[in-house]
Order: structure tokens, then C-alpha cells, then sequence
């Protein structure tokens, strides 16, 4: 059976992905794919992986965790499963995490490392969205203000765009937690709009395509920013109608160039590491790699990390 992670990474239609998974489930089923969701890891499924408040029992939170997921895994193993997807950005690291240190989740390796050793070195496959840097970061803050009221100040804008680290970073850190796992790299420019083609490529299976196109809890755009918002709040977001980029120009830049340079990290075979999955609407054999400003000009804002299905469905405008 197989036991892929669906890490996120948050802000890149990994909540659509859910969403995908959850409404195609009965027909999955009969291709023998299982899944859990936020609802499941959030809820007891991963209780004690990850460091938190110590049990009044005494008892061993990991040991118990590793006890819990063994039995999960068995039980739909002895049900026939051949692949079961478990999908929780968080896995990964929280979101506001990254945003505390300003990096592309630093901590990732840590998470994963844990999660490795809680589900007893049994993952097979570890999927990854990855999007350009300055749109997962425009992206996430606008969520951010949405629920917060806290804009980005300058420094902090400065330090995320001069920081190293880059999506190349967060995969050898993945790659050596989870030794054992087949990683595999989504372009969020690519996937964003086909959850069902992520899944083929994982499973092997012909799924469901989704009908129609749908933006599943997108980040605000400006004028719905404006309409929402706190006057005192609006008053310092640009003009216009798109989408918010607290970015300089330069920054921007910045930030796009290290995403060039990660995919054509992954199109060379990113050191053995890694596999960029190819776009399967592409006519040719040849890996889709989305350029500089096709980057820049597509910014599909889909997803936001996990919350209850009040979001918006709207069209492809």
C-alpha cells in the first residue's frame, strides 16, 4: 500500500486539492485510494508528533502517535487500500512560522524527520506544491491581513526578499527526513487548476478530472481588501484593481529569480533528490517549466490554509 504525504506547501492550492479529494471520494474509492485531510491529522491522527504540552498521563505521546497511525495504516491495508493520501499543509511547518524567521519553513526538516519516525519510516511518496516566492508570500500575507490586521513593515518585506533560502532548500531538507519517500515537486503556475492530475501522477490511477474551473478561498483581491478591511487598514494598501503585492519591484525581482533558478534545479534532475512532475496537458515529452514573467503575470491565488468550507467559489474571473 502505498502512503503519501501531501505536505502543501500553504497558499498553493492545497486546500482545493482537499476539497478535490473529499468530493471525489466514493468514486476513488473504487480504485482503492483512501484520504484523510486536516480533519483527520488535526483531530488525533497526529496527536503528539510534533512537540507540544507533555501528558498528564506519563504516557509517551510519540509512542502512542506511531501505536495510532500503525493501526490506521493497517486497518485500511487489510481493506484493500493501495494508496491512501494524507494532506495537511502543516505537516510541513505552520505557516506562521515562516513568517516569524522570514524564511521559506526552516523548520521543515525537523517536522518531517518526526513525522518520518511517527509513521515508522512507512511513507512511500511525499508530494510538494511550490509556487514563485513573491507570489506565496503576497499571497499569505493578504490571508494574513485578512484574519489578522497586521500588514508586513519594510523590514520585514526586506528580509524575506534577501533571504537564501529557497524552495531547493525546503527539498534536501525533505529528502533527507524522509530518505526512504519518492519526492515529487508540483508548480503550483502548472497544477494549481488539476488535482486530479497530481493524484494520477502519484497513484498511477486515471482519476476524475474536476469540471469546470473553480478558485477555491483565493486571497482578496485589492478592491474586495478595500470592502472588507478597517479604514485605517486601507488607507495604506496601493491603488488599483489586482492583486495585492506588498513587494518593491526589486524585491519581486529578487524573489523570482531564486524560483528560476529551483525549477531549473528540478528540470536537471535536481541532484537525484526530487522529480518535477510534468505538465500532462503539454503535447510534447519536454517539462513545462513556467518562465520569469509568465510566473509573475499568473498569479493563481488558490487555497489558504485550512479552514472550515466557508470560502468562496467563484469563476475563472
Amino acid at each position: 500500500m502505498k502512503v503519501i504525504l501531501h505536505i502543501g506547501a500553504h497558499r498553493c492550492a492545497t486546500r482545493s486539492f482537499q476539497n478535490y479529494m473529499t468530493r471525489k471520494s466514493e468514486t476513488l474509492s473504487q480504485y482503492g485510494i483512501a484520504f484523510m485531510g486536516p480533519e483527520r491529522t488535526r483531530k488525533g491522527l497526529l496527536h503528539g508528533v510534533q512537540p507540544g504540552a507533555i501528558s498528564v498521563t506519563g504516557r509517551n505521546p510519540v509512542e502512542r502517535a506511531r501505536g495510532r497511525i500503525s493501526l490506521q495504516l493497517a486497518g485500511l491495508h487489510n481493506a484493500g487500500t493501495a494508496a491512501v493520501v494524507i494532506s495537511d499543509a502543516a505537516m510541513l511547518q505552520p505557516l506562521e512560522q515562516c513568517f516569524a524567521l522570514g524564511a521559506l519553513y526552516p523548520g521543515a526538516g525537523e517536522h518531517l524527520s518526526r513525522l518520518d519516525h511517527a509513521f515508522s519510516g512507512a511513507v512511500t511518496d511525499v508530494m510538494l506544491n511550490i509556487r514563485s516566492p513573491e507570489s506565496f508570500w503576497a499571497s499569505a500575507m493578504a490571508a494574513r491581513l485578512e484574519h489578522t490586521l497586521r500588514l508586513p513593515n519594510a523590514r520585514t518585506l526586506a528580509r524575506i526578499a534577501e533571504a537564501t533560502r529557497s524552495w531547493r532548500d525546503v527539498i534536501q531538507d525533505i529528502y533527507c527526513a524522509m530518505p526512504g519517500a519518492r519526492i515529487r515537486v508540483f508548480a503550483h503556475e502548472v497544477f494549481a487548476a488539476q488535482p486530479e492530475a497530481q493524484l494520477s501522477a502519484v497513484t498511477g490511477v486515471d482519476c476524475p478530472r474536476v469540471r469546470g474551473s473553480f478558485r477555491l478561498n483565493a486571497s482578496l483581491r485589492l478592491p474586495e481588501l478595500r470592502a472588507e478591511l478597517p479604514k485605517r487598514i486601507t488607507n495604506l494598501l496601493p491603488e488599483g484593481e489586482g492583486r495585492w503585492m506588498p513587494f518593491s519591484e526589486a524585491e519581486a525581482a529578487r524573489l523570482r529569480e531564486s524560483y528560476y533558478d529551483d525549477m531549473m534545479w528540478l528540470v536537471g534532475g535536481a541532484d537525484g533528490l526530487a522529480e518535477l512532475a510534468e505538465d500532462p496537458n503539454k503535447s510534447d515529452t519536454t517539462t513545462n517549466t513556467p518562465a520569469p514573467d509568465q510566473i509573475a503575470q499568473e498569479d493563481l491565488t488558490r487555497g489558504r490554509l485550512h479552514d472550515p468550507d466557508t470560502g468562496r467559489l467563484a469563476g475563472t474571473g
